[in-house]
């Protein structure tokens, strides 16, 4: 399969392993990928500000880059809810309306892709460590995706996953929202990180880098030896 990964912004930036682990499963599974250097952003930021005529120029870039692409995999359920259910809404009577909801037709948050679309569940990685799991939101609540990572997980050799009791709280990063609200941002993080410290874990996983770089904010500040990892990073180790 040709398949095109959709690396985020924040990704691309500043979370480059991330990808490349990406990459390195979906070769290992024996597929193409693609990857467009033109696309910059999904537009969400705007978007989710309210500005959508903004959002609308930049997403357009993205509809037009990804048009020919067979599949679309993203490594973030942000980014994934963002073209998968908010690019019909963004582009609905518009002339770029069909070409958003063929767009948001064949893209996958990468998980939900491994699992649902390839039926693969184990791909012999080994992690000796005890973590548990961060649900972001726009995963779960825009794209359902729960057991999926979680299916991943429990084919990890030597790897013990304990859940937390607030796993599918916010952990209050939220783009936009962290920098207008950060005490609030911040109030939300600690109740996430002490719930993830409760459970003794030495790693959090998630699917989304954004969330894991407002845990680990807090959690360097607090002086907490707790680390947090990409889902793809734990598939790849050895």
């Amino acid at each position: 399969m040709r398949i095109h990964l959709y690396i985020p912004c924040f990704v691309d930036q500043l979370f480059p392993k991330a990808g490349m682990a990406m990459v390195e499963i979906l070769e290992k599974l024996g597929h193409t990928v693609e990857f467009e250097e033109s696309i910059a952003c999904c537009g969400q930021p705007a978007f989710n500000s309210g500005y959508w005529e903004e959002a609308r120029k930049v997403a357009a870039r993205t509809i037009e880059g990804l048009e020919s692409a067979e599949t679309v995999v993203i490594g973030s359920g942000s980014c994934g809810a963002m073209i998968h259910k908010f690019y019909p809404e963004l582009f609905k009577e518009t002339p770029l309306s069909e070409k958003a909801n063929a767009l948001a037709a064949k893209t996958f948050e990468f998980s939900d892709f491994l699992v649902r679309k390839l039926g693969v569940t184990d791909l012999g990685a080994k992690f000796p460590h005890k973590v548990t799991f961060h649900d972001g939101c726009h995963g779960l609540r825009e794209l359902g995706i729960k057991n999926q990572p979680r299916q991943l997980l429990s084919h990890v050799q030597g790897l013990s996953l304990v859940e937390m009791k607030e796993a599918e709280s916010c952990c209050g990063f939220g783009g936009t929202f962290s920098a207008k609200f950060p005490l609030i941002s911040s109030a939300m993080g600690d109740v996430k990180c002490t719930s993830a410290l409760e459970t003794e874990a030495e790693y959090i996983v998630s699917s989304d880098s954004s969330c894991l770089m407002q845990i680990q904010g807090l959690l360097s500040r607090q002086k907490k030896p707790l680390k947090t990892i990409h889902l793809a990073e734990v598939l790849v180790s050895r």
